[in-house]
């Protein structure tokens, strides 16, 4: 059905060991204390209700109203979960990142795990889940369909330094479920196995593009950073070493999420999405060409979380 292939589309636009603070310089990414924001109105369309909404962007403060596709403003490096998608002539928004407050700080990121539900002319209800996604890059608006989703995505920024740690305060509300749900569709919730956590996931890759346009990369950098339990309060200045190298022997090493990855999508030179598929661990010593930095309230992929997962976000950025 037209109304479920719009919901999933936007669903799926939506990932370890904590070092020491330490010493060095630390260089905020732009707009990574997060006290910037654009606002965005959009109105959805009257067969699912009509709703008014307000979707939130890390950028420069401004306020954009109509149904119009976003792109990335003031040289933000920033893209959300947040997303508009326009499937057979229907408008419908996602907004499962919010602009917050932090006390003493200004504001902070938000990012929520949730429901999006859409009743069609009243009768027809449609549920799924969304987690909260900020990360470096952007999306490419409106979102079409469900195979557009992933496509959409253009994850990691250029980068060519070797930073020695990710920096950033954050504070969690975590649900205590020792098992997560799949939400997909017109279908009952199903039970997955395994408590839901909210993570970080930092990348630096070496990537190359071949005369097809083709995407190849190799590991230069991994932090992942996995979250289970609630915080009591705000932790400020938590600090990340960035480990080079291959890291398949470390100590904590956990494949699914700090294993090679293909299933990323970037724009190649010609404008035209294509997988990133790495192939490989760089030497230690390799300097990047791109950097991809996510925050996710939920880490199982698209539709499986734990509703009410939150993962609040503030001051990113790097430690040289």
């Amino acid at each position: 059905m037209k109304i479920k292939g719009l919901i999933l589309a936007m669903a799926l636009c939506s990932t370890i060991t904590m070092g020491a603070q330490g010493a060095g310089k630390f260089v905020p990414f732009k707009y990574g204390n997060m006290d910037q924001w654009v606002t965005r109105s959009i109105k959805e369309s009257g067969i699912i209700g009509g709703n008014q909404k307000t979707l939130y962007e890390v950028g420069p403060n401004m306020s954009l109203s109509g149904n119009n596709p976003y792109t990335n403003k003031g040289g933000s490096p920033w893209g959300t979960s947040n997303v508009l998608a326009h499937v057979s002539g229907i408008y419908k928004t996602n907004c499962s990142v919010y602009r917050d407050t932090h006390a003493g700080h200004g504001h902070c990121a938000k990012l929520v795990t949730h429901i999006e539900k859409v009743k069609v002319l009243g009768l027809i209800n449609i549920k799924v889940l969304a987690a909260g996604s900020l990360f470096l890059g952007d999306v490419r608006e409106p979102i079409t369909g469900t195979k557009d989703g992933p496509k959409a995505i253009n994850w990691g920024i250029p980068f060519t330094a070797r930073p020695k740690a990710l920096r950033y305060d954050y504070k969690t509300h975590l649900s205590t479920s020792p098992n997560r749900i799949k939400q997909t569709g017109f279908s009952s919730a199903s039970t997955v196995a395994g408590h839901d956590y909210a993570v970080t996931l930092l990348y630096l890759q070496k990537r190359h593009e071949d005369a097809r346009g083709n995407i190849t990369a190799k590991r230069v950098g991994t932090v992942v950073v996995k979250y289970g339990k609630s915080t009591s309060g705000w932790v400020e200045n938590a600090t990340y070493e960035i480990h080079y190298g291959d890291i398949r022997h470390m100590a904590g090493y956990n494949a699914s999420l700090m294993g090679l990855r293909t299933t990323d999508y970037a724009r190649n030179s010609k404008g035209k999405s294509v997988p990133v598929k790495e192939v490989g661990w760089a030497a230690a010593n390799e300097t990047p060409t791109h950097l991809v930095l996510q925050f996710s309230s939920s880490h199982g992929g698209a539709y499986i979380g734990t509703p009410g997962n939150t993962f609040w976000i503030d001051n990113v950025g790097l430690v040289y």
